[in-house]
């Protein structure tokens, strides 16, 4: 009598068949650690590589700006405006790369702490389950910070410097004649009217714009001083990004 035909058992015998072998021999798990290991950083650093760029480009564009802003008199201090806002947009550009790039090196040293660390000098006592999270984060991939903390993070991190260095640069645009469209002489400006009336953009009145950026900066200094409850890597050692 034929053996009855059975489409279930067939897709699973061609399951079974395209699914690659586990290791078998601690040699083979090894092997597959090291190209494992290998595989997440490279992941890393090309996330790495990407927030380089981005603080790159945010450098470029107020080294630029500043030239516009402050080697001519008849630039607008707008300028310096416009250029705190792009700041902005790159910072919340880096933010987005920076959780991706935390997943990646968390999975990286939760292996050299548990496996490599203890290959070249063992200590006590030895958590036999470090792999657990990894296994975790690879069968759920998850961010392992909130968006509003990787703001944070990089804004304490570079982009503090150079909001700092935009809000002098404003200052001095605002309260210097020689770098106004009309000005004259050599002097600064005598009195807190000349100042707010510099700082007016078109139809919205010095005061206004004032109030604006000095809110602006101070939740820039809060975020930058605030600090989350869980340091996440960063609570181990002092090297992090």
């Amino acid at each position: 009598m034929a053996a009855e035909f059975s489409p279930i058992g067939l897709l699973k015998d061609e399951n079974e068949a395209q699914s690659p072998p586990l290791p078998a021999t601690p040699s083979e798990t090894i092997t597959a650690l090291v190209h494992y290991y290998r595989g997440e950083m490279g992941r890393m650093a090309g996330w790495r590589d990407r927030i380089d760029r981005t603080s790159n480009w945010a450098i470029t564009v107020v080294a630029a700006l500043l030239s516009v802003s402050l080697s001519t008199p008849a630039s607008h201090h707008g300028v310096l405006l416009f250029a705190m806002l792009l700041i902005t947009l790159l910072l919340f550009i880096e933010a987005r790369r920076y959780r991706f790039f935390d997943v990646y090196r968390a999975r990286v040293r939760r292996m050299e702490r548990g496996y490599f660390a203890q290959m070249f000098a063992p200590q006590a006592p030895f958590k036999p389950n470090w792999a657990a999270p990894i296994a975790d984060s690879l069968r759920r991939p998850a961010f392992l910070m909130s968006y509003r903390e990787a703001v944070c993070r990089r804004l304490r991190r570079n982009y503090c410097w150079m909001y700092l260095i935009l809000l002098l640069a404003w200052a001095l645009k605002i309260s210097s004649p020689v770098l106004q469209a009309d000005g004259r002489g050599t002097r600064q400006v005598g009195s807190l009217s000349e100042v707010v009336a510099n700082a007016a953009l078109g139809p919205v009145s010095g005061w206004l714009v004032i109030v604006l950026v000095i809110v602006f900066y101070a939740l820039m200094a809060y975020a930058a001083l605030h600090k989350e409850p869980g340091e996440g890597e960063l609570a181990h050692g002092e090297v992090h990004v």
